[in-house]
C-alpha cells in the first residue's frame, strides 16, 4: 500500500466513524439528553466516554490524523457504536486490521445482546467474553460490584484481577476460593483450546503462570505453559 492509499484509507475510516456516530442516538446507548442539540447523533465526547477513549483521539481518527488503531480500540468503538458483525468487520478492514475470526476470541457486543442488556434493568447483569473480560454491564451490576468504567485491558479481566490480588467486593471462604480458582483455570484451559490463534489469550495465560509460585503451580497443572491444543478426548460442551 502506497502512502497515498494509506491516507485515503485513513480518511475513509474517519468518514465511516462520523457516519456511524451521527446515526447513533444517545437514547440508543443509554445516555440521557438535556437541552437542545444541533444533531441527533452522538457527540464526540459521548462516543469517547462509551468507548473509553479520549475526545482528542476520536477527533484525530475522524479527521484521518491518527493511523493504525489497535484491535482493542476498534472493538471498543464497534461496541460503543452498536455496529453489526458486518459493520465491525468493515471497520477492522478500514483500519488495515484482520477482523476477528474463529481462532480468536470475539469481544464484539452485538446489538441484539446490547438490547437484552438494556431491557434487564431490574437485575444486575454483565456480559463477559470467553476469557472472562468484562464487555458491558448495567447500572444495578455497577451498584452491586463497583464502577468498572475506568478500568482498561487486564483490569477488566476476572482471572487476572483475582489471581493478582485485585481488590473486589466479593468475599470468599477458603473452600469457595479453591473452587473458584479451579473453575477459572478450567475455563482458561477450555478457552485456550477453542481459540488457539488468540495471541492476547496466550499472553494472558503465560503471564498468569508467571505471577507467583502458587498460581504458577495451579495454572500449570491445569493449563500447562504452551499447551494450547485441546487434549485428545477433551471436548467442550
Amino acid at each position: 500500500m502506497t502512502a497515498h492509499d494509506s491516507t485515503a484509507q485513513d480518511k475513509e475510516l474517519g468518514r465511516a466513524l462520523r457516519q456511524w456516530r451521527d446515526r447513533t442516538t444517545p437514547a440508543a446507548v443509554g445516555l440521557s439528553v438535556s437541552g437542545q442539540r444541533r444533531a441527533t447523533g452522538l457527540r464526540r465526547e459521548e462516543l469517547a466516554l462509551l468507548a473509553g477513549l479520549s475526545v482528542d483521539y476520536i477527533t484525530r481518527l475522524e479527521q484521518g490524523r491518527s493511523t493504525s488503531p489497535s484491535a482493542q480500540v476498534l472493538g471498543a468503538l464497534a461496541r460503543a457504536l452498536r455496529l453489526s458483525g458486518t459493520e465491525r468487520d468493515y471497520l477492522f478492514r478500514l483500519a488495515a486490521q484482520v477482523p476477528p475470526d474463529s481462532g480468536r476470541i470475539n469481544a464484539h457486543l452485538t446489538p441484539g445482546v446490547q438490547r437484552i442488556l438494556d431491557r434487564l434493568d431490574d437485575t444486575p447483569v454483565a456480559v463477559f467474553d470467553a476469557a472472562w473480560t468484562l464487555l458491558a454491564c448495567n447500572d444495578l451490576w455497577t451498584a452491586l460490584l463497583g464502577d468498572q468504567s475506568g478500568r482498561r485491558g487486564r483490569a477488566r479481566n476476572v482471572p487476572w484481577r483475582y489471581f493478582t490480588g485485585g481488590i473486589g467486593r466479593v468475599v470468599h471462604t477458603a473452600e469457595e476460593s479453591a473452587r473458584f480458582e479451579a473453575e477459572m483455570v478450567a475455563d482458561l484451559r477450555l478457552v485456550a483450546a477453542q481459540f488457539p490463534r488468540d495471541d492476547e489469550l496466550r499472553q494472558l495465560i503465560d503471564d498468569l503462570i508467571g505471577v507467583s509460585p502458587p498460581i504458577r503451580r495451579t495454572v500449570a497443572e491445569r493449563v500447562g505453559r504452551g499447551a494450547y491444543r485441546r487434549p485428545e478426548g477433551d471436548r467442550p460442551p
